[in-house]
């Protein structure tokens, strides 16, 4: 069976989260306050997925040297 590729879901997910929090940086200095809320939970949301992937791919890594 072919291994996951959990390393660039990983990637994806924390370049997603980070560019999403360039994003709300931006709205609130552009004066978008109404929209700073949503779009820093969103980051966070996606931070944690990525947290998540990762203890996936280290238990999956566990499974596979036992």
């Amino acid at each position: 069976m072919a291994k996951p590729p959990f390393a660039a879901l990983i990637c994806a997910l924390a370049g997603l989260g980070t560019a999403l929090g360039f994003l709300a940086a931006e709205l609130r200095a552009d004066g978008y306050e109404q929209y700073v809320e949503s779009v820093t939970t969103a980051a966070g949301v996606i931070y944690i997925a990525a947290a998540l992937v990762g203890v996936t791919w280290l238990r999956a890594r566990r499974a596979d040297a036992d």
